[in-house]
This record gives structure tokens, C-alpha cells and sequence, in this order.
């Protein structure tokens, strides 16, 4: 069932979140064109939802979290749930008010997954860009493509040969490996701990890593990501 996205000021509070955020602060133009992308999306949230059962997570609300996720560079969900505890400007722009509960971690992650599964977050940014707003900051004129490589949280000593074979890692829980003369690609060899990490290499001289490669598009006038 899905969450009613109200907002709640405390019975006793004297000075809402509203009046702590800087009247100029980035995040508010930001705030209100999201607003308008949540509500164009609203139907979409409606058929993922069911009208039965306990009332989730809002979607509107966990969609600006992530927002904020990406915007603060936080590392984890644990991590952006305690400060969605004690950070005012983080309850603000989610929609919080100053007493209302923190979400457990395990079941932010599983509404965020179902989000993910209906491609939200790919008709989201398609909607951000289509706004007046962000329309006018877009050009056609010049684009160039950023790309990076996430590192994954998988040990080298994890990339073993498909059909099993191989030398096994010694005993220990950082136990020794030797690599020397064995041929390593990604068509024969995959982690065990993490399957759908590769192993690249950044640049010449540079050791080969787990890692994830992403690519960025990016309006060079005003650095706004348009694909991912």
C-alpha cells in the first residue's frame, strides 16, 4: 500500500525546518522542481503500489533522500539514514518533520529496490529534463561523456577461473595469492564474491581492479548530467 506523502510540523515545536534553511540555499529551486516531477509521476507510484496492506515508505520521500544521497556523496543508506536523524536540512528537503521516526535501513533499501524495478529513477531524470526550468539550461551545441570506475568491494584474490580450476587462496583470512604467469581476462574469470564486477585498468601502468565502469553525459554549458 502505498504511503500518504503528508507533512506534519511537531505539536510543540517553535521553529520549524522550514525556517533553518537559508532563504538562498541550492537545494530550494531544486526542491521545487523536484515537487513538480513527483506530482507528474504520481500515477506512475500508483500502479506500483497496492491499495491493500501497511502504507510503505512514500515514494516522493525516498526519492529525494536518494536525491540526497547522490548530491552529499553519502557512502551508504546506513549512513544516510542517521543523518536524515539529526540533520535539519536533510529532514526538510525529504519532507520530515522534526519528530517523525527514521526508517529502518533494510526497509528503505527494499522500497528503493521496487522504485528501481519499475523504472522510476530513469522516467525521473527523463522528467527533470523536460521541465521549463531545466530546459532552458540545456544546449545542443557541445556534450562530451565522462566516464569513471567505480571500485567494487571484491578482492582481487576473489577473481577466480570460471569452470573452477585454479589455485585456491591459502588459509587465512588474508591469506596469500600468487598470480605469476596466469593469463586473467573477464571472459574466462569472474569474482566469486561479486560476480558482475570486471577487472579494468584506469590506464597504462596502472594495477587492474574489480570495478564497475560508468559513463556520464554532460552539457558542457552548464555541467548538467542529461543520460547515465
Amino acid at each position: 500500500m502505498r504511503g500518504a506523502d503528508h507533512r506534519s510540523g511537531a505539536l510543540f515545536s517553535y521553529v520549524s525546518c522550514e525556517e533553518r534553511v537559508p532563504v538562498d540555499h541550492p537545494l530550494r529551486p531544486i526542491r521545487l522542481i523536484v515537487d513538480e516531477v513527483l506530482e507528474v509521476l504520481s500515477p506512475e507510484f500508483e500502479q506500483l503500489y497496492s491499495r491493500l496492506g501497511r502504507p510503505s515508505i512514500p515514494p516522493e520521500k525516498l526519492l529525494r533522500a536518494l536525491l540526497l544521497q547522490a548530491f552529499y556523496s553519502v557512502r551508504s543508506e546506513r549512513q544516510l539514514m542517521e543523518q536524515l536523524d539529526y540533520n535539519l536540512l536533510f529532514r526538510w528537503f525529504v519532507g520530515l518533520s522534526m519528530d517523525a521516526p527514521i526508517w529502518d535501513v533494510t526497509v528503505f533499501t527494499k522500497n528503493r529496490e521496487r522504485l528501481l524495478a519499475g523504472d522510476v529513477a530513469a522516467k525521473f531524470l527523463a522528467t527533470v529534463l523536460s521541465r521549463p526550468r531545466v530546459k532552458a539550461l540545456l544546449s545542443d551545441d557541445h556534450f562530451s561523456v565522462d566516464g569513471t570506475l567505480i571500485e567494487a568491494w571484491a578482492s582481487i584474490k576473489s577473481f577466480r577461473p570460471r569452470d573452477g580450476s585454479g589455485e585456491p587462496p591459502g588459509p587465512g583470512r588474508n591469506a596469500e595469492r600468487d598470480f605469476h604467469g596466469e593469463k586473467r581476462s573477464n571472459e574466462t574469470h569472474a569474482s566469486t564474491t561479486d560476480p558482475e564486477a570486471k577487472l579494468y585498468r584506469k590506464s597504462r601502468g596502472q594495477p587492474a581492479r574489480l570495478a564497475f565502469m560508468g559513463h556520464l553525459l554532460m552539457e558542457n554549458r552548464n555541467g548538467l548530467i542529461v543520460a547515465a
